[in-house]
């Protein structure tokens, strides 16, 4: 991180541009943080404000882009992702079998609550979106709206506090990581209960 930090600040103009192509990047699952260039746009942009709108437009591109890149991924390719080293964790039958059911009863609000999941989760979601064929449409909608709440939320909170904020947040997103799971377990529990029943 501290490599992309020093070469942001040697080339400030052309910083949006290489946080842009980063986010791209994350979206074939190259491991870049997508909260980590949210900082690092905020950061620079808290330091050059006349670059504030760029910063802010290229992290929420970058960040928009990259999941359309990882659905549109998922749904051309499919299972052959299983065969690229990039994906081989990601394509794990169980992880996938588990969002499949997620989307199955909770439909685009595991999008949406996704967006907001920090540790890879969001590239395993937008994956398994493309690869369960999901309207296309209804994804771009849902993710646009996803992506504009958390990218402004994050941006906003990263420009005006900076180094402060990180570890709330972090903390904050460990909590909610941890929140869903217990949600999705009670949920599969109860149904596996009604089920037997």
């Amino acid at each position: 991180m501290t490599d992309i930090i020093a070469l942001i600040e040697n080339h400030i103009e052309y910083a949006p541009w290489i946080i842009f192509g980063l986010l791209l990047l994350a979206g074939f699952n190259v491991p870049i943080s997508e909260d980590g260039m949210l900082f690092v746009a905020a950061t620079f942009a808290a330091r050059n404000s006349e670059h504030l709108p760029y910063f802010l437009g290229s992290v929420y591109a970058g960040a928009y882009g990259s999941d359309l890149i990882c659905y549109g991924l998922g749904r051309i390719l499919g299972a052959r992702l299983s065969h690229w080293r990039l994906f081989s964790k990601l394509m794990d039958k169980e992880k996938i079998d588990k969002v499949s059911e997620y989307y199955r009863n909770y439909g685009l609000l595991t999008l949406v609550f996704g967006r907001f999941v920090p540790f890879g989760v969001r590239n395993l979601l937008f994956l398994t979106a493309g690869l369960g064929r999901m309207n296309a449409v209804k994804f771009a909608t849902a993710d646009f709206l996803a992506c504009s709440v958390s990218v402004i939320v994050y941006f906003s909170v990263y420009y005006h506090y900076g180094q402060k904020i990180v570890l709330i947040i972090q903390e904050v997103n460990i909590a909610i990581f941890i929140l869903a799971m217990l949600i999705g377990a009670y949920l599969c529990f109860k149904k596996a209960r009604a089920n037997n029943s």
